[in-house]
C-alpha cells in the first residue's frame, strides 16, 4: 500500500466521528407550563435522536413511559423535572433518545394516573384534584425513518425556550 493511500484512509477513518457528529439531527423539544400539558404532543424522531423535555413551570414533572398493552411502566424513561423559578430563569430539562423504531407513551404522575380501557388498554387519565385544562398530562413519541412523520413536528418542537410560554 502506498504512503498516500495509507495516510488517506487513516484520515479518512478519523474524519468519520467528527462526520456523524455533525450529521447529527438537532434535538426535539417538548414543553410544560402551568396548564399541566404536553405542549408538543405527539412528536416524531428517528431512532438515537434527543428529545429534550423543557419544563417552563415553577412546578415539578415527571416524565414516565409506559406500556399501553401492559400498563407497566418504563424502568429506563423515568425522569423528573424540578420547576423553573420564573420567566428568564434557567430551565430544568429532561433529555432521553430511543434506540429502535416504534410508539412511546409518556405521562407526568404528578398530573395524570394510568387506568385499563375497555378491551385492556392502559391509557392516561386526569389525576382527580388537579389543576390544567382537563386533558390528561401524557403523550406520545412516534420513533421513525419516515421523513412525512418527521417533518411534521409542531413547529416549537425545535425550540428550546418558547418565549411568553412559561407559566406556573
Amino acid at each position: 500500500m502506498h504512503h498516500f493511500t495509507r495516510t488517506a484512509l487513516i484520515a479518512a477513518t478519523l474524519a468519520l466521528p467528527l462526520a456523524a457528529q455533525a450529521a447529527a439531527p438537532k434535538p426535539v423539544y417538548i414543553h410544560m407550563n402551568g396548564a399541566n400539558m404536553f405542549l408538543e404532543n405527539p412528536v416524531a424522531v428517528r431512532p438515537g435522536q434527543a428529545v429534550v423535555f423543557v419544563n417552563e413551570d415553577t412546578g415539578g414533572h415527571t416524565i414516565i413511559g409506559y406500556s399501553a398493552a401492559t400498563g407497566k411502566t418504563s424502568t429506563s424513561f423515568d425522569g423528573a423535572v424540578a420547576g423553573t423559578k420564573g420567566a428568564g430563569s434557567p430551565v430544568h430539562t429532561y433529555t432521553i433518545t430511543f434506540p429502535h423504531q416504534g410508539v412511546v407513551h409518556y405521562y407526568c404522575s404528578v398530573h395524570a394516573i394510568l387506568a385499563k380501557e375497555p378491551g385492556g388498554r392502559t391509557v392516561a387519565k386526569v389525576r382527580p384534584g388537579v389543576d390544567g385544562f382537563g386533558d390528561p398530562m401524557a403523550g406520545t413519541i412516534i420513533v421513525t425513518t419516515d421523513a412525512k412523520l418527521l417533518a411534521d413536528n409542531p413547529k416549537t418542537a425545535g425550540e428550546k425556550i418558547l418565549p411568553g410560554y412559561f407559566g406556573g
